[in-house]
């Protein structure tokens, strides 16, 4: 509890917020993955670059958690998970987990959709498919585009990602 607090009353967009997901500036041993600068600037030409790298993905979330909306990228990764299963019983099982995680009225994590989208979801759940997800999928990952994102792109966080991965680049061409 006593770490939650600090966490709150430290400026949410400082970078010791965030460094952890970042490989640490002093390793330098070949089994450390380096962020090049072209990949975390990749990460601004499209949403879909970002969430496809680790530390994309990475970032993002934490950037998420400092805005307190990071019930929508767990959310869009649980169903991406979702999607994978095979097995009915397990696609049955997760499916309720998801459903009372993150789209119930009153979920712990409840993502932000319409009435509509939440009634035609609980009904495509009494038979679970791989696919039952993808509208409420849909639609959470548009908001984090139109909205999260760019402020993601915008945010200190990112700027520190950038300006940290030029210097490594710089530090290695030396």
């Amino acid at each position: 509890m006593k770490t939650r607090l600090g966490c709150l009353s430290n400026k949410s967009d400082s970078y010791n917020d965030f460094s952890e997901f970042l490989p640490p500036a002093h390793e330098t041993t070949a089994r450390c993955l380096k962020l090049s600068t072209d990949e975390v600037v990749r990460w601004s030409e499209s949403f879909d670059h970002l969430l496809a790298h680790k530390y994309g993905l990475a970032a993002f979330r934490t950037f998420l958690k400092t805005e307190f909306s990071d019930e929508n990228i767990e959310f869009w990764m649980a169903c991406e998970d979702y999607k994978k299963i095979k097995s009915s019983a397990k696609l049955v099982s997760k499916a309720n987990k998801i459903f009372k995680e993150f789209i119930d009225v009153q979920a712990p994590r409840e993502v932000n959709i319409d009435y509509r989208t939440r009634e035609r979801t609980k009904e495509g759940l009494a038979d679970p498919s791989p696919t039952s997800l993808n509208e409420v999928q849909a639609k959470v990952y548009s908001l984090m585009e139109k909205d999260s994102y760019p402020r993601f792109l915008r945010s200190k966080m990112y700027q520190d990602i950038v300006n940290r991965a030029h210097a490594q680049g710089q530090r290695r061409s030396v």
